[in-house]
Formats: structure tokens, C-alpha cells, sequence
């Protein structure tokens, strides 16, 4: 990964809609997105993956009145994802996910297997009645898998964009995610910058000095 090339790019706020990511550059991000780690491991996501016309139409008119701007990001961009978030843990999740830690030999130990959900199970309690903050805690490991797949997107030569524009109930509502126990929590755009509308103007941000205590 070029540094210095990543440090010096600007957010793209205008696609080229003529450009689509290619199948498997998509599938690579899209595996990768998976992989990216939670805490506890709670894979609290699920994730919509927007490619057809219809389908982003039906986002872009649903961002709420004051967000109409975005819309044209979200038409013009080869991809959006709308990553949601579980609103709380039920036990049935989080069977799931030891399940599946067990089907895949995450430890090689059963004690050890038996211990981690234990902590699991401890932890999540504490967040959930000592803290009270379960659903902001998972919230958190949502945006840790943004800035990850954003990453991971410029690696791949593919430009994303986080937009937190949008009227999430709306947005919620016009696909169905509370039903599935989810909400959404953020939108990432991928795709190709409009060459006549990149942005070439440097960087601005605080000194070194500034941002940095060295002890």
C-alpha cells in the first residue's frame, strides 16, 4: 500500500457513472469487508449491497429531504452498501456466532472455546446493563469495518466514500432492516471519480505538533 499516495487523496463527492467496479475487484472488497474483525467477535452487520439502477433509486429517494444532495452520489456510484447494525444481542445471535466459531476450529481447545464464551457472555452483560451502551458499542465496531473497507478499496484502486447524510428510519423503513433486528448506521459509496470533477487542492489539517503528545 502507497502511504503517501493514500494521504494525499480527497473524498470523491462525484463518480463517473459510466465506470463500474469489475466482478471479482468487487468480490475481493466484498470478502475482505467480511473479514474485517469486531470486538468479542460479535459480527453485529449485515450488509446491503446496492448495484442495480432500481435499487439505488430506492435509496437515493429515501435519504430524507435534507440530505437530497447525496442522492446523486449514490445514483452515480458503481456501488453502495448500507451497513447496518443489530440494535441489541439476542441470545440466538450469539449462539450463532459460537456455532460457528466452533464449526471453524477458532480454538483448537474446547476449555478454551468454553472460557472465551464465557468472558463473551460476561462482557456483553456488562455492556448491556452495567455500561448501557450495547447498541453504540456495536455501532463502533461498524465504523472500524468502514474505515478498514476503505482501505482496502484504495488498495484496490476503487474510491469509497462514507455518507452519513440520510434519514435512517427512512432508509430503514424503505428496505425492510428493522425487521430483520438491524438499523442502519452508514452508507459507503465505491466506485470511479468524474475525471473532469477531481478535487486537486491539497490537504488541510492540523500540524504535527498539534495532534500529537509524545510521552
Amino acid at each position: 500500500m502507497d502511504l503517501d499516495k493514500l494521504m494525499s487523496r480527497h473524498l470523491t463527492r462525484y463518480f463517473d457513472p459510466t465506470r463500474t467496479i469489475p466482478e471479482a475487484t468487487l468480490e475481493k472488497l466484498l470478502t475482505f469487508l467480511r473479514s474485517t474483525p469486531s470486538s468479542t467477535n460479535v459480527q453485529p452487520n449485515h450488509f446491503y449491497v446496492l448495484s442495480t439502477p432500481e435499487s439505488k433509486e430506492r435509496l437515493a429517494d429515501n435519504l430524507g429531504e435534507r440530505f437530497r444532495d447525496n442522492g446523486e452520489k449514490v445514483m452515480n456510484a458503481s456501488h453502495t452498501i448500507i451497513l447496518t447494525t443489530r440494535a441489541d444481542i439476542p441470545d440466538a445471535h450469539l449462539d450463532a456466532v459460537f456455532a460457528k466459531e466452533r464449526a471453524d476450529g477458532r480454538f483448537a481447545d474446547p476449555a478454551k472455546q468454553d472460557l472465551w464464551e464465557s468472558m463473551t457472555r460476561d462482557f456483553i452483560n456488562l455492556r448491556s446493563y452495567g455500561y448501557k451502551d450495547v447498541n453504540h458499542w456495536m455501532e463502533k465496531q461498524t465504523y472500524m469495518a468502514v474505515g478498514l473497507t476503505m482501505m482496502a478499496a484504495a488498495e484496490l484502486g476503487v474510491d469509497a466514500t462514507p455518507l452519513e447524510g440520510f434519514d435512517p428510519t427512512s432508509v430503514d423503513k424503505a428496505f425492510k432492516i428493522r425487521e430483520t433486528g438491524h438499523s442502519t448506521t452508514v452508507l459507503l459509496a465505491l466506485g470511479y471519480p468524474d475525471p473532469q470533477k477531481i478535487y486537486t487542492n491539497p490537504i488541510s489539517r492540523f500540524d504535527a505538533d498539534q495532534l500529537f503528545t509524545h510521552l
